[in-house]
């Protein structure tokens, strides 16, 4: 691990989103000479600080992604609707590319990279934190080859273990990283061809127009997808078959120096007319009514929790004991249930 010579090296250092960079350099610099300024992106800024690794001077420059830097997309040719047989999208070739809204990162980690010697890879310690790891050394090393790249392996942003993932770097994973090329591949493929084959089959039974443009899709398919369609067909027959009620409900209220106290009645909604005009003329013969209870009682209301993977984990974890990677296996087998289910009903509605 030695570096050029005697003399202090550049070392990059890359992490997966802003605050991370943000923790990790205080930590290595014990905010002791470090220096920040500004990157290409107005998010990703970038930290200076002097560090020493296995005994080897370091100049360290420490900047960000956000997430994937790269996403997967077929080529142009075959994104139209009507381009091509959905089922032509399972051999398809597809191509990796930088998206607009992270230009300014690229050009960020391709200037900072070269003039550095080494590039150490701050990432998530997950297969999917590996995968971005290739994809920032990819950019990187596309305008310095020499680099010298390195991961850094850490489970949590304190001294110690921060501290001591820097001074035992390693090298990246590629076989993560190629688990994550094939899985989004897999769900790109699967994803676009079931949107574009369900779309066109069901297009003729609902009042559905479907634009070349690939942004107007109504029926989508994929990972994130497979639940929240049944979900959402179930519920539009829902609103279909029902069918309006009238209903009649008394409501109570008293006005005082105090305030208005309204009163909840408890029989709620009647749909009988004749009933709810008798026990309204009840009420107005006998205007003065008898507190017979008083109730008071304080509810606290939490703002909801984010749907996503994270808030997923913890709470199998909290309420049924159940590790992470069993919760993402146990998930994706639901997952895989229900995309079944839906293509059963959705061909055997076609026939």
């Amino acid at each position: 691990m030695a570096g050029g010579g005697g003399g202090s090296i550049m070392v990059l250092n890359v992490a997966e989103k802003p605050s991370v960079a943000k923790a990790v350099s205080g930590i290595l610099s014990r905010n002791q000479g470090l220096r920040v300024r500004e990157g290409r992106s107005r998010y990703n800024k970038i930290f200076e600080f002097d560090y020493t690794i296995r005994g080897q001077r370091c100049r360290m420059l420490f900047t960000s992604v956000t997430g994937h830097l790269m996403e997967l997309e077929f080529e142009d040719r075959y994104r139209k609707w009507h381009s091509c047989d959905p089922a032509d999208l399972y051999h398809a070739p597809v191509r990796k590319f930088v998206p607009q809204d992270k230009l300014d990162i690229k050009k960020t980690l391709e200037e900072e990279a070269r003039k550095c010697q080494w590039l150490v890879l701050w990432l998530d310690c997950d297969r999917e934190g590996e995968n971005i790891s290739f994809e920032v050394v990819e950019t990187c090393t596309a305008v310095n080859r020499s680099l010298n790249v390195w991961r850094a392996r850490f489970s949590a942003l304190i001294d110690r273990e921060i501290h001591e993932s820097v001074q035992t770097l390693v090298r990246p994973n590629q076989l993560f990283s190629d688990a994550v090329d094939v899985r989004q591949e897999i769900d790109l493929r699967i994803g676009a061809s079931f949107t574009r084959f369900q779309t066109m089959l069901l297009k003729d039974a609902f009042t559905i127009d479907v634009a070349t443009d690939e942004r107007s899709l109504v029926l989508s398919y994929g990972p994130c997808q497979f639940p929240t369609l049944g979900f959402v067909v179930e519920r539009y027959w829902e609103i279909q078959s029902h069918e309006p009620e009238e209903f009649w409900t008394i409501n109570c209220s008293h006005s005082s120096d105090e305030g208005i106290a309204t009163f909840n009645w408890m029989r709620g909604h009647l749909f009988d007319y004749t009933c709810a005009v008798i026990i309204y003329e009840m009420c107005v013969l006998e205007p003065t009514a008898t507190v017979t209870k008083v109730r008071h009682q304080e509810r606290l209301k939490y703002p909801p929790h984010p749907l996503n993977t994270i808030e997923l984990e913890k709470r199998a974890s909290w309420y049924f004991r159940m590790s992470s990677e069993h919760t993402m296996k146990v998930s994706l087998a639901f997952l895989i249930l229900l995309s079944s289910l839906v293509l059963f009903s959705c061909l055997s509605f076609s026939i």
